[in-house]
């Protein structure tokens, strides 16, 4: 029979401000049962031996035994996920009691000065704890960790970090963002919350995952969002992030070159979803006026307005087109580097518009969707195919493009399909009258 785990119960101070008293007092006041912690003034002592209990002992040892971990791409991997849980709110080092506020003025921080400060708890291998605090003065565990990293001036829980952050799609997220599941129902029960490192290859269904957890701070592959509740995980971006110039072009993996000295976003970029066929929102025509500021007016017969259109579309490809990018990184919906560029009125202007006696290239007519099926071979799977490898679209192709239609050709047409923001049996690979127009206009 083995003994069971000896028991200490506290009773807090009243006038202590100490991190365990002040957590005990607010789990008092909520009704709860918290861990003990706290000034010694102990109650009780009680140990006790049994079959049953002892049983459980061991079972929940034999739980958090760690299982043998797996590689990927020469990272090790543990297979499943660790325990996670949350303390709550509380000032640093624990010297009061007051609830957070997001109205506290932010403190700057490029993408670079995040990942560092995640780093450095990485290094020492920081122990988890819901109620220890480390030297920095934030607490232990795995919302005190990107209170840390953020540089907030307290210690928040997963139930108040979304506060401090914008929330964004996952397609969007680029190093010092986060992911947060925060579990109302049961906090203890599952919320956690990851620091993002980057993408560890072009799939993006693993990532590179800053977090604190059982037993100290880790690095290490992850899949996405998470090894469980992984659709309950949602993307934030901290509103106090400020943008340096080096380059990026939204590939999510760019965490800046220094630790400072960098440009604040007069106005934040507000995701992908705010762009593309069916927006209509305030940012499409803050969009529009600031592509209208840098050469753009041309392509507005009128407006801009908050309804996405066409026109915005093709200004928005004219300027990353003047920044020298191709394919996905210029296909006209806006990531985080065009709008940080025409926000901070870097990079080049679009370029005036040809002279009216300049030759003028007109899209060939559309030949019709039956020459772009299994088994049909034809010259215009040929001009489909070269077409696709001018326009950036061609990294499917083996050999070729040739006249037998294939699945590179399914792929390229996919993939560009998908970057005009298409979606469902729009994106289905097959070229239709408008796939046509836009590929070769």
């Amino acid at each position: 029979m083995a003994a069971v785990p000896v028991f200490e119960e506290f009773e807090p101070a009243p006038d202590c401000g100490c991190a365990g008293c002040a957590h005990r007092r607010r789990a008092l006041a909520a009704g709860e049962h918290p861990a003990a912690h706290g000034c010694r003034r102990a109650l009780a002592v009680v140990t006790a031996t049994g079959v049953a209990l002892g049983a459980t002992a061991t079972s929940a040892g034999a739980a958090g035994a760690a299982p043998p971990s797996v590689r990927l791409g020469g990272t090790a991997v543990e297979p499943g996920p660790p325990p996670t849980e949350q303390g709550r709110t509380s000032p640093l080092h624990g010297t009061g009691d007051r609830p957070a506020s997001a109205k506290t003025a932010l403190r700057a921080a490029t993408r670079a000065d995040i990942i560092n400060r995640a780093k450095v708890w990485v290094n020492a291998k920081v122990p988890y704890s819901m109620t220890k605090y480390w030297s920095d003065g934030y607490r232990q565990d795995c919302s005190g960790y990107v209170s840390m990293a953020w540089n907030l001036p307290k210690n928040e829980w997963t139930g108040s970090l979304a506060q401090f952050g914008d929330r964004i799609p996952r397609e969007d997220l680029q190093a010092g963002d986060i992911l947060l599941f925060h579990n109302p129902a049961d906090p203890g029960g599952g919320s956690h919350v990851t620091i993002f490192g980057g993408w560890t290859d072009y799939t993006h269904t693993y990532y590179t995952a800053y977090e604190q957890t059982k037993p100290h701070t880790r690095r290490q592959a992850t899949p996405m969002a998470y090894w469980d509740h992984s659709a309950s995980y949602v993307a934030y971006r901290y509103k106090g992030l400020a943008t340096t110039t080096g380059t990026d072009a939204g590939t999510g993996t760019d965490a800046g070159t220094g630790a400072g000295g960098g440009e604040r976003e007069a106005v934040p970029f507000p995701g992908a979803g705010a762009f593309g066929p069916g927006a209509n929102t305030a940012s499409v025509t803050r969009l529009g006026e600031m592509l209208v500021a840098r050469g753009g007016k041309r392509f507005y017969r009128e407006g801009p307005g908050p309804r996405w259109t066409e026109a915005d579309r093709r200004a928005t490809e004219a300027f990353q087109r003047a920044q020298g990018w191709r394919g996905k990184e210029a296909d006209g919906l806006p990531g985080p580097h065009t709008w940080r560029l025409l926000v901070n009125k870097q990079g080049k202007d679009i370029p005036a518009a040809q002279p009216p006696n300049a030759p003028k290239t007109r899209a060939p007519a559309f030949p019709g969707r039956d020459h772009f099926r299994p088994g049909r071979s034809n010259t215009y799977v040929t001009q489909l195919g070269k077409r696709l490898v001018e326009r950036g679209y061609g990294k499917h192709y083996v050999s070729g493009p040739g006249p037998r239609w294939r699945e590179a050709d399914r792929l390229g047409v996919q993939a560009f399909q998908r970057a005009q923001g298409w979606r469902g049996a729009a994106a289905d690979g097959y070229p239709g009258p408008e796939t046509w127009r836009r590929l070769f206009s």
